[in-house]
């Protein structure tokens, strides 16, 4: 009976050969059966679509499960070679299927964890090892073998770890050789193999080694905060306060790096030197005003700084290039200083957007009803016209707590007046 059903369900025969094989074959037609199934599985023809993808993936998976079943016992050596089969023809196949839901990142994850654990019961050749495991970690578009030195450390041993440091170690020399070695493909190889050659560095112990490599690239703000934070970790503060200077000095022509910055201000108050961070602050705050720049700033410097540097916005507003995002963000610091008051005024100038308003209005509509409730008027006229009648009766709900239910009664009747050709907008406002 289950042979007759195996007949119309390819999956069941599938399952069905794959577990007498598990049962009663010899290595050899086992590793063969396997392999066949496996390449049965991952196959993909012209294209597996986002409502195929599930099958195909539950498909890969009951593969797995067979090879899993040998990963831990005296058919490990075989798991090890299958599971490497199977994750090369899932990479194959990551540009004929839609990956929306990250089934090739799972299985890849899974496969992954069958590895570790065949390598485990095998304990393969250390230097074949590290070898293989280097070029998928370097070479695959996944990040299963990220990490691999470490998290096969043991199974590699003294001589496994030599290798995979001396293959690293090459590749990054022959990368820092080539003619640009900015280009962004480049630059991302330098990044990964960077790591590679810090994860050995740190095992060691080795902070002059860690530094060394985060010196060869100092191209961004990021480059010099990195390194100013592993000086910080390993205890060299005034090491990491010399980066820190020295990467705003460097891109002080540039929009400022608020990272950056608060973690040089940080330092340097510190170290003692007030004054120099309120400058700091307060020359990126003329440069590229924002939120959290004035927020540092009256943290660090005082209110009489936060003063001058919100007068200084309000000065510079009606020159400003970019005249919306100055405008904005003064409405939000007066937001956030609770000046209620100067934020209206401020947000009934030019150049104020919609999404400000409404943080203002939600941030004190019980204290200025009369502005929350125009606002929110204006925004029910638009959102009805748009068709979004939902939330169009939100704005109504709101309106309702900020006045008398008779002024919200005749409010809702010439909204209802004015639109009541829009079926589905009556029937919400009931």
């Amino acid at each position: 009976m289950v042979l007759e059903l195996a007949e119309d369900d390819p999956e069941l025969l599938r399952k069905l050969d794959m577990d007498s094989a598990l049962a009663q074959a010899d290595d050899k037609t086992l590793e063969a059966s396997l392999r066949k199934a496996i390449g049965a599985a991952t196959r993909t023809g012209t294209y597996i679509d986002y409502r195929q993808a599930p099958r195909w993936q539950a498909r890969i998976d009951a593969t797995l499960d067979a090879v899993a079943d040998l990963a831990s016992g005296p058919r490990a050596e075989i798991a090890l070679r299958l599971v490497e089969h199977a994750m090369d023809r899932i990479e194959q196949a990551s540009g004929s299927i839609d990956d929306s839901d990250g089934i090739l990142g799972a299985l890849h994850f899974r496969a992954g964890e069958i590895h570790l654990a065949a390598a485990h019961m095998v304990r393969p050749d250390p230097v074949a090892l590290a070898r293989d495991l280097f070029k998928r970690e370097t070479k695959s578009d996944f990040d299963t073998f990220a990490g691999g030195s470490i998290t096969y450390a043991d199974i590699l041993g003294g001589t496994g770890l030599a290798e995979y440091k001396r293959l690293a170690m090459v590749a990054w020399e022959d990368l820092r050789s080539m003619p640009d070695p900015t280009h962004f493909t480049i630059e991302f190889q330098l990044d990964q193999l960077t790591g590679i050659l810090d994860s050995f560095a740190e095992r060691d112990g080795d902070v002059e080694a860690r530094i060394a490599l985060r010196l060869n690239d100092l191209s961004s703000p990021w480059r010099y905060l990195e390194l100013a934070r592993l000086c910080l970790s390993q205890g060299r503060e005034t090491q990491a306060l010399q980066y820190a200077e020295e990467g705003l000095w460097l891109f002080e022509d540039r929009q400022p790096d608020e990272a950056l910055l608060f973690f040089a201000v940080k330092l340097l108050e510190n170290a003692g030197r007030k004054a120099d961070a309120e400058a700091h602050l307060e020359r990126a705050f003329g440069k590229a005003p924002s939120l959290e720049l004035y927020k540092q700033i009256g943290s660090s410097a005082g209110r009489p700084a936060a003063a001058r540097a919100l007068a200084s916005l309000e000065a510079g507003l009606a020159s400003a290039k970019n005249r919306r995002d100055h405008a904005d963000l003064l409405v939000n610091i007066l937001i956030y200083e609770k000046k209620f008051d100067a934020a209206w005024s401020a947000a009934r100038r030019p150049g104020v957007s919609e999404y400000t308003r409404e943080a203002l209005v939600e941030a004190c509509e019980t204290k200025f009803p009369n502005e929350a409730i125009e606002f929110y008027a204006a925004q029910i006229e638009q959102l009805a016209v748009a068709g979004l009648y939902a939330e169009a009766v939100k704005r109504i709900a709101r309106m309702a707590k900020l006045r008398s239910p008779a002024e919200q009664a005749d409010f809702v009747a010439d909204v209802k007046l004015r639109h009541r050709r829009k079926r589905s907008f009556m029937k919400l406002l009931g």
